[in-house]
């Protein structure tokens, strides 16, 4: 089984807040930190599963203007390491 390992970041905008996977360019948000965190990791599994699936590339990096490491201060933002399993299987 395949582990790939990413960067998890979240912080407050608005009344929620936001997450994104700065390696896959996949964001959520949610009501509350945690439920933003849970929201990113489901969507970074789909985007993961469809992208293998579809035999497309999965790695597509936020542009450097776009990430919020470039824009927030560092206090505003949790930043957090997430893995990712990935079962291959073989069909004939």
């Amino acid at each position: 089984m395949e582990m790939f390992v990413f960067t998890g970041l979240v912080w407050k905008e608005g009344e929620g807040f936001s997450a994104l996977c700065p390696e896959l360019d996949v964001a959520s948000q949610g009501n509350t930190q945690q439920e933003a965190r849970k929201n990113l990791l489901e969507a970074a599994s789909l985007h993961l599963e469809g992208s293998f699936e579809d035999g497309l590339p999965y790695l597509r990096p936020v542009p450097a203007a776009d990430d919020p490491r470039n824009s927030l201060p560092a206090n505003d933002l949790e930043v957090f390491k997430f893995k990712v399993d990935v079962a291959v299987k073989a069909y004939a």
